[in-house]
């Protein structure tokens, strides 16, 4: 016996089509709508993003930072804290107050979330003058009004450091310091 095999139906074949067309139109709606969403998701979570954050991906990069009244430093960034860089320029080093940069260029792509941070990320530019406290080490305080103090490093109050500056005392709110600077070599 042999077996009879008739032509599909005209009419179901095109409503398969249809179906198949129905089918692909959904999803690249779909895939729109899917897109859009990561993208809104994206600038929301991206609010959450700090610059400290951004440095903190960075270190061990060159970098270039502008500190108002000095001009673009460029070197390498050695440490970053919430509040504080250190970058390595050349000659000398450097500890610049987040909130006093005027711009940055060359850091990563990436940031460190908040929850990666080490607990030293927490330590002001306070500790930094108090690991000075007491030692020979000449140091330039650049003060966020342009003006700046070449000194060694007596004591450091809550807020503010006490600097020995031509064999008078000097002290600056720590406020008012944008960044300070071991002396040139």
């Amino acid at each position: 016996m042999s077996a009879v095999v008739s032509a599909p139906d005209p009419s179901w074949t095109s409503l398969v089509d249809v179906l198949a067309d129905l089918e692909q139109q959904a999803e690249a709606l779909y895939d729109v709508e899917r897109s859009l969403e990561v993208a809104d998701r994206a600038r929301s979570e991206y609010l959450s993003v700090r610059l400290a954050g951004r440095l903190m991906a960075s270190v061990g990069t060159a970098v270039a930072l502008e500190l108002p009244h000095v001009g673009w430093l460029r070197g390498e960034l050695v440490r970053v804290t919430a509040t504080w860089s250190h970058l390595r320029v050349a000659d000398r080093d450097w500890v610049l107050v987040h909130d006093a940069l005027g711009a940055v260029v060359g850091a990563s792509d990436r940031a460190l979330p908040e929850v990666a941070w080490s607990p030293l990320a927490r330590l002001g530019p306070g500790s930094v003058l108090r690991r000075l406290a007491g030692t020979p080490t000449v140091v330039r305080l650049q003060r966020r009004d342009g003006g700046r103090l070449d000194g060694i490093v007596r004591r450091v109050g809550a807020d503010f450091v006490e600097l020995v500056v031509a064999d008078q005392a000097v002290l600056v709110p720590l406020a008012s310091v944008a960044a300070l600077a071991s002396r040139e070599a």
